[in-house]
């Protein structure tokens, strides 16, 4: 609906992890050649964590798109709540290794011979568990056995844990420190200063299409800031409302009280600026009441809007 008033292609904003969106800052650039490097060398276990909504599932499917590229076998889970035999199941499935048998044993043994057949021909094998830190201490074990899967000299299946901060307190617990010694190398992604804020929105404009000027005043893209305090899914959020409500108010380039208006709606307001994400508490509505109160009202007013220019399109030849 604002797509053409702002000379955009597509939603830039769109909180769904697309790697063509992937914003390279600095310390997002290192997490990617940490990855990158760990599997290459086939160091074995290797970690990324980082605040919600820092980027790490779509630092994730970059990484994925340059595996593909490689011809590098993966299996990508990203829904960690299984059972361990739940777990095998859909590993084995999204590597492609064929096996009759559902116990654990005979899954190991066929993932086994198919890892050291990749391995005699040169290839690789990288599992990717997103979501870790809702993995429990059980089936963390079970991951950490899956690195005794080597050869004199290397590991056979390359290991990505990707969660949040809970992640590390929970491999901080004394019967997880087996798996906490495996790590070799520990990637983080980090939320944005107020520089790489503009150049993240300028740089999702610029891919979205827009040609037509600044879509944000800087005022506009400093009170994003503020009130996303650096942390991407944020920041998607509060610039693609606050495009919406330009849109409906027939207003470019968007204002720093538009943003403060979309701000308010989703009680982000309510937020210390420069304090770290919050949990919602019982004096803060929860992020879903406040996302569907938010979004009720930019319906209205652009139904509303609809309404107001519906005349004056009739009276056009």
């Amino acid at each position: 609906m604002y797509k053409k008033f702002f000379g955009l292609r597509e939603n830039p904003f769109n909180v769904n992890p697309d790697p063509r969106f992937l914003y390279l800052t600095q310390s997002a650039q290192e997490a990617l050649a940490c990855l990158t490097y760990g599997i290459d060398t086939r160091k074995g276990f290797i970690l990324l964590t980082g605040e919600v909504g820092t980027g790490k599932t779509t630092l994730l499917n970059r990484m994925l798109d340059w595996l593909h590229e490689q011809r590098v076998a993966t299996a990508f889970v990203f829904n960690p709540r299984l059972s361990v035999t739940q777990f095998f199941d859909f590993m084995m499935a999204d590597f492609g290794i064929p096996c009759e048998s559902h116990l654990k044993s005979q899954m190991l043994l066929r993932l086994n011979q198919w890892l050291l057949d990749r391995y005699q021909a040169g290839e690789r094998a990288v599992l990717i568990v997103d979501e870790a830190q809702n993995l429990s201490p059980q089936m963390l074990e079970e991951i950490r056995l899956l690195t005794n899967l080597e050869t004199s000299t290397e590991k056979l299946l390359q290991i990505v844990l990707a969660g949040q901060p809970e992640l590390e307190q929970k491999l901080n617990q004394p019967q997880l420190r087996q798996l906490r010694q495996r790590v070799t190398l520990w990637a983080k992604t980090r939320t944005l200063t107020l520089e790489e804020t503009r150049g993240y929105i300028h740089e999702r404009l610029s891919i979205g299409g827009s040609g037509e000027g600044e879509a944000f005043a800087p005022e506009a893209i400093e009170a994003v800031y503020r009130y996303a305090r650096g942390i991407p899914r944020v920041t998607n959020l509060l610039c693609e409302h606050a495009l919406i409500s330009a849109f409906v108010d027939q207003v470019k380039p968007v204002s720093a009280a538009i943003v403060e208006e979309v701000a308010r709606d989703f009680t982000l307001n309510e937020i210390e600026p420069t304090a770290p994400p919050q949990a919602p508490t019982l004096e803060q509505p929860p992020l879903v009441e406040s996302l569907l109160q938010a979004l009720n009202t930019l319906v209205n007013r652009i139904n509303q809007t609809e309404r107001n220019l519906e005349p004056e399109r009739n009276r056009k030849p």
